[in-house]
């Protein structure tokens, strides 16, 4: 298979204390501000995504699962490592820089809440509409196709498209936020946990709709959650993250129905979730 996003050895650190206590410490060690403590959340973090390929990743809260995504979705700097997209190293273009990247089309993301991540003074359409201007330049009678086009393949009626996010059900939202994501066509569409906020009736609905984007578009997936039946259900390999590491990887039956990392263990065969 071709290797679509390859992660080596990433790993993020975050210094400790506020800032009166890093003015303090730095009075006091004569090392200077490299030498303050620091708490990795990501730790020497590797592995890589095919195309074509759904990804899951699963830890607890606070293992370092969002700090990751941040991440290679290039919304925040590694502290080291390498992410390569394809051909391209991405890790060394600052995130504010990589905002206005041709590449940053490429890898877009579909938020746990769509309620939250959706601007509420922005209809429908103009949600859909605003990565197509910003990230391909698209205006006028072809903005217009293409935005239809999106909220067409995520089951969005174009009634709605004139529409609030107050004025949407919760499942028409996730719609409009999944419409968002795949209109500039990425290579790589990180879910995180997008059907958490949502019934458990509307949450089948969306994960029926994911499965048919994936085959439609050839899209790689890199799945978000704490659901192990839905990780289970969707993704061709998985990730177990614990205490910012990578503790545990590789097809999705074989990791929870034989795991061998005792966190794996404890949570495959104690509880659904994580």
């Amino acid at each position: 298979m071709t290797v679509l996003l390859d992660l080596d050895h990433v790993s993020k650190c975050f210094p400790v204390g506020g800032p009166n206590q890093l003015a303090r410490l730095r009075r006091r060690l004569s090392g200077g501000p490299d030498k303050l403590p620091k708490v990795y959340a990501v730790d020497n973090v590797s592995f890589i995504i095919n195309k074509g390929e759904t990804v899951g990743l699963v830890g607890e809260s606070g293992c370092g699962k969002s700090t990751l995504v941040r991440a290679l979705t290039r919304l925040i700097d590694v502290s080291d490592g390498s992410i390569r997209l394809g051909a391209r190293e991405l890790a060394l273009k600052p995130a504010r820089v990589f905002a206005r990247d041709r590449d940053r089309a490429r890898i877009q993301m579909v938020f746990q809440d769509a309620g939250d991540s959706i601007n509420p003074r922005f209809t429908a359409f103009d949600t859909i509409a605003d990565p197509l201007r910003r990230l391909r330049h698209v205006r006028g009678e072809q903005l217009k196709e293409q935005v239809e086009q999106a909220a067409n393949q995520c089951g969005l009626p174009p009634v709605l498209l004139s529409r609030f996010p107050h004025q949407l059900s919760g499942g028409q939202r996730a719609r409009v936020g999944i419409a968002r994501a795949i209109a500039v066509k990425p290579d790589l569409l990180v879910l995180d946990e997008p059907t958490a906020a949502l019934d458990v009736s509307v949450q089948v609905v969306i994960l029926q709709l994911l499965q048919q984007l994936k085959r439609e578009l050839g899209m790689s997936y890199l799945f978000v959650s704490h659901d192990l039946s839905i990780v289970r259900l969707l993704c061709d390999r998985v990730l177990v993250m614990y205490l910012g590491k990578i503790v545990e990887s590789g097809p999705a039956r074989a990791v929870f129905e034989r795991p061998w990392h005792p966190y794996t263990h404890h949570e495959a065969q104690g509880s659904p979730h994580i």
